[in-house]
């Protein structure tokens, strides 16, 4: 039993060793980490597009600091799903790291998927 132990241990203990802080100048990981949410998922093609810059999932910590998480673009004031639908459509609103487009029926999932990541309290603007 404490052989099965060790062996379930090392490799976690392995994988911390690898982690690396953030330079003392860095800015601050966007976006606040919050809780899953079992019945929210990312398509699939969100998290290969998206994902290398954006938090498109829980814990909402994205990997670029520039780049928001999905929740926080969710979350902004005055934010629809179909002005984020309109938003994304503008391939001149991306930046220049963004070098792919986005079908008609992706930007509608992108928007839909991502006005799910609210917070319970997010009233729009009227």
């Amino acid at each position: 039993m404490t052989h099965r132990i060790l062996l379930l241990a090392a490799p976690l203990l392995a994988l911390s060793a690898c982690q690396t802080a953030a330079p003392a100048d860095a800015p601050p990981m966007v976006g606040k980490a919050t809780s899953p949410s079992a019945d929210t998922r990312a398509p699939a093609f969100v998290e290969a597009a998206c994902g290398g810059c954006h938090a498109v999932e829980p814990p909402f910590l994205s990997p670029n600091p520039r780049s928001p998480s999905f929740a926080a673009i969710a979350n902004r004031r005055g934010l629809s799903e179909t002005s984020l639908a309109d938003w994304l459509a503008e391939a001149h609103n991306y930046p220049e790291d963004m070098d792919f487009t986005l079908t008609r029926a992706q930007i509608d999932q992108i928007a839909a998927y991502m006005v799910t990541l609210r917070n319970a309290g997010y009233v729009p603007d009227e």
